[in-house]
């Protein structure tokens, strides 16, 4: 079997945001709004993506600040599958982004602010 890299960078808004204390960690649970515009049709469609960031208790609440809702961020890091039966024995599975990495975004010039 190939081993390949399981990653991702993406910008995008914040939604939600649930800090939850631990033993030793915290886990920032947030929403990450991400869209793509279409030329052709003159539409947006958006969508929401899970999302968790982990950090050490006293680090957690500066390094959480940057995932306040509404903030527009980008963050690094992998995906996380999940599974789970529900009460009804139903099975259901997700997938997670796991921010290793997450800051605000960069502000980049358009080709119009350039001319």
């Amino acid at each position: 079997m190939k081993n390949f890299k399981n990653s991702f960078k993406i910008s995008g808004y914040v939604g939600f945001s649930e800090v939850r204390a631990l033993t030793n960690k915290c886990v920032c649970r947030f929403s990450l709004s991400v869209a793509k515009f279409d030329k052709t049709t003159n539409e947006r469609t958006s969508a929401y993506l899970n999302a968790e960031a982990w950090a050490d208790k006293e680090e957690s609440l500066e390094a959480f600040k940057t995932l306040a809702k509404g903030s527009i961020v980008t963050i690094e890091g992998s995906f996380k599958p999940e599974e789970w039966t529900d009460k009804n024995e139903q099975k259901n599975n997700r997938v997670v982004l796991v921010a290793k990495k997450f800051y605000p975004v960069e502000e980049i010039e358009s080709a119009e602010e350039k001319e």
